[in-house]
């Protein structure tokens, strides 16, 4: 056997590193110094099964993976002389197509695949450099990424090293497409040697734009305006799905995120505070030592304007640039094996001076721009060649630690230079976490389904099992810790730390758990023996159900946002619901069927009914909100019609409106004489909500309810701990809330019911100080009220939201307090 993998291996070898051209080359051996070809091929045969290699080279066998290159004819689209790129002299969305279209008649290195498409339906280009493969030899460095995973060595001559580059994620950040778009022609046409060997060695796979709609339009948020870079480990957004489908299945040892503009060029690692879930020792050594060598390659391209690039790591006080949130590019692709960075290029190009500059000088600065991009390719392109060996093994042990279980490393002081104490930040893995359906079956379903889709494994229970001394029912769900991918699972469903201690400031949002404010219930079994027999989970099993008695009144709680569709779906088909004191919704029993199909669209639960209720009718909302909220109250089913100051003082008709919820961009001060009196005779029947600094200040103008509004620390951002009233807001509440520049209410008048407080310790996870005077800091915050609600003098429905209960589409936990808010104060 021995001898027969050897003859395998070396069959293998010569196929992968066949020229393009299929005339033999020399390996250039310069390019991994100390781990040439031969270095450890005869013993990886304990890692690799020869069977494994053997079914490699089959190729009349089924095989799903086809090689490369991967001709796809892109369409075009018309050219468009508004898009923001032409003024800088970059590459306009349309020319991408027929470029690389063109590059693909031209070489069989390049590939180019449509990942996906933007909001406004624009593809997405994945283009990959390599030499071509056959699909054998795709379907060998698929089981090797796969067995990379796993936490297995391979022979590293065998595995083309994964690289990817991702641009233009602020789609008015431009240059980075253009940066990549120099290297890619030149890895496609250049026919030096060295080129060759590289692409004979290596994958180089580039998400040419990945906000094509900001691209155009010139906006830092994609069309629907999420910010993309605060989204991953949400994946709202149709681009972030496909950027996380392709850091999943590409599974790069480096990644770039090109950006733009901070003076000088900034090049991460970032400053502490470090995400807590990452095997921090094996990314620091090589992200460091990468920074470096991109530093040195932007500072040899002679511009004064890239003379002095910034580390945050070495340059920054922490906090300043921090790597704790796992919801930015470089941040999450470390979960999935990659030593990544921010790239920030240099020369601002985009907002007050692309509307001031003379073009001229916005043309310069873009060229500048697109060398320092193109510079850090190339520079990483290198790196990962030259340090392949050590790279592909630091992927290996990752994974290996989280299969294994094995607790994080201890990293001294000067591991790299600089590194401390400020530096350390560590998590205990629990042994696994347990989802059931106990308070919302669509949530329990939706985190599921949500893990999987991030590469996290989950098993569902066939039968009945006890852990931790609790019994489980059958269908329960199982994130076993011990998996390749326990720092992901775990950064999703931990309570995160508050640090509010520890960093004077945070460069964005500092608290976010799935578990405490997804919905579903979960358990931590901490540690202990571990014996689950479970299924491997695809998809999450369907949770619809009806378990009202024949003839009996339907009842449906609303502890979810699929509660909520299924409520508005059937509200939309005419049938006339009732809803109770406690929120509770009921269906006639004569609506069993259409609640049956609701049941099985949504994934809800109906059961029977108690009598009682007032009348629900369809509610149409106007909603002053951010892209977010909309995107929520749209999700939940709600008829939504966007407005603003400028909207009503236009002479927006409130006649059609049942409820009015107000966060963002309106304000009654501002009103005209007729939207003022509109509003006015609009509080007299219709429902109010409100959220935030904005929507508390329309509530003292318009006088609705007697709650005065205090302002927490701006800053102030995370998952709180709360205590629920028994309000028809609070009832059935989660136990957690979110805060970003949390409020407060107090001197509440008489009626005003106290539907949530903060808790005695308001903050789980985040960041959350007192200001420099003292002032909005959690001691403040504590018991306080943060939802209210009551009726104003006008007889209008009012509730006011201290919280943030729809932040980025994150937590999807509370949108069914947001669902009984509206439903509430649109109820007569």
């Amino acid at each position: 056997m021995r001898r027969t993998l050897l003859a395998v291996l070396l069959a293998v070898t010569a196929a992968v590193a066949a020229p393009v051209s299929g005339t033999a080359q020399p390996s250039n051996p310069d390019r991994e110094p100390g781990n040439g070809p031969e270095r450890n091929e005869i013993a990886a045969q304990d890692t690799i099964s020869s069977a494994l290699l053997v079914q490699a080279q089959g190729e009349n066998q089924a095989d799903r993976y086809q090689g490369y290159p991967r001709k796809t004819k892109l369409r075009t689209y018309p050219e468009n002389p508004a898009d923001k790129t032409i003024k800088l002299g970059l590459a306009p969305y349309h020319s991408l197509a027929p470029k690389l279209n063109a590059l693909q008649q031209k070489s069989d290195r390049i590939s180019v695949e449509v990942v996906g498409q933007s909001g406004l339906g624009r593809d997405l280009y994945l283009v990959t450099l390599t030499a071509p493969e056959s699909p054998a030899q795709t379907r060998l460095q698929e089981q090797l990424r796969a067995s990379i995973e796993e936490g297995n060595k391979v022979p590293s001559s065998l595995y083309k090293a994964p690289v990817w580059i991702n641009n233009n994620i602020h789609g008015d950040e431009w240059e980075g497409t253009d940066g990549a778009l120099r290297v890619i022609e030149h890895l496609a046409t250049s026919n030096d040697r060295e080129t060759l060997n590289l692409l004979r060695r290596s994958r180089i796979y580039f998400n040419l734009t990945a906000n094509p709609d900001g691209r155009v339009a010139g906006t830092r948020q994609n069309n629907a305006g999420f910010d993309l870079n605060r989204d991953f480990v949400t994946s709202s957004q149709p681009e972030n799905r496909a950027m996380r489908e392709i850091v999943e299945h590409t599974q790069p040892l480096m990644m770039l995120d090109e950006h733009g503009y901070v003076e000088n060029t900034l090049i991460e690692p970032t400053t502490p505070p470090h995400g807590q879930n990452y095997d921090f020792d094996l990314y620091i050594k090589h992200g460091y030592a990468g920074g470096l060598a991109m530093e040195k390659g932007v500072q040899a391209l002679g511009h004064p304007e890239t003379a002095k690039p910034e580390i945050p790591f070495r340059d920054y006080d922490p906090g300043v640039w921090d790597g704790w949130a796992p919801i930015y590019t470089a941040q999450y692709s470390m979960y999935h094996g990659a030593i990544s960075y921010t790239i920030e290029i240099p020369q601002q190009v985009n907002r007050q001076a692309y509307d001031t500059l003379p073009a001229a000088e916005l043309q310069r600065r873009s060229k500048i721009n697109t060398d320092v991009v193109e510079s850090t390719i190339k520079t990483t392109i290198d790196y990962v060649d030259d340090h392949r060996g050590e790279l592909i093994s630091n992927q290996v042990e990752m994974f290996r630690r989280g299969k294994a279980g094995e607790p994080q490393r201890e990293i001294p002081d000067g591991f790299v230079p600089g590194f401390g104490p400020e530096d350390r930040y560590r998590t205990e893995f629990p042994r696994a976490y347990v989802i059931t359906n106990d308070r919302s079956a669509p949530a329990a379903a939706r985190l599921v389904d949500h893990l999987v889709a991030h590469d996290v494994r989950v098993e569902r229970a066939e039968r009945p099992f006890t852990l931790g001394g609790k019994r489980y029912p059958a269908g329960s769900y199982v994130v076993d810790m011990h998996q390749p991918k326990r720092a992901l699972a775990n950064v999703m469903l931990e309570q995160g730390s508050d640090i509010s201690a520890k960093v004077p400031v945070m460069y964005d949002i500092s608290g976010w758990s799935h578990r405490l404010l997804w919905g579903a219930s979960i358990d931590i079994y901490k540690n202990g023996p571990f014996q689950f027999n479970g299924k491997d989970v695809v998809a999450a099993a369907p949770t619809g159900t009806v378990d009202a008695a024949p003839g009996a009144d339907l009842a449906l709680t609303l502890n979810d946002a699929k509660d909520a569709n299924a409520v508005n779906d059937l509200l939309g088909r005419g049938i006339e619901l009732r809803r109770q004191d406690d929120g509770t919704i009921v269906v006639p029993a004569a609506q069993r069927l259409a609640a049956q199909e609701v049941a099985d669209r949504y994934g809800v639960r109906f059961t029977t009914a108690k009598p009682g209720g007032t009348a629900l009718q369809r509610k149409t909302i106007a909603a002053a909100v951010g892209a977010d909220e909309l995107q929520v109250l749209r999700e939940s089913g709600f008829d939504v019609r966007t407005i603003s100051t400028a909207v009503l003082n236009a002479g927006f008709d409130l006649s059609r409106i049942d409820v009015l919820f107000v966060s963002s961009g309106l304000d009654y001060t501002q009103l005209n004489a007729t939207a003022k009196a509109g509003l006015d005779e609009f509080l007299k029947r219709g429902g109010v909500v409100t959220r935030g600094a904005t929507g508390a200040k329309f509530n003292v103008d318009a006088k609705l309810l007697q709650a005065t509004p205090v302002a927490g620390w701006e800053d102030a951002n995370g998952v709180v701990n709360v205590v629920n009233g028994s309000g028809p807001i609070g009832t059935g509440a989660l136990p957690h809330s979110f805060v970003y520049s949390p409020h407060w209410f107090t001197n509440l008048g008489a009626g005003v019911t106290v539907e949530q407080r903060y808790g005695t310790t308001p903050l789980a996870s985040g960041h959350w100080r007192p200001r420099d005077n003292g002032t909005g800091g959690q001691a403040d915050a504590a018991g306080q009220a943060a939802v209210v609600s009551g009726t104003s003098s006008t007889g209008a429905r009012v509730v006011l939201f201290g919280t943030e209960p729809m932040f980025r589409n994150h937590p999807k936990g509370l949108y069914a307090q947001v669902a009984r808010a509206i439903f509430w104060t649109g109820t007569r």
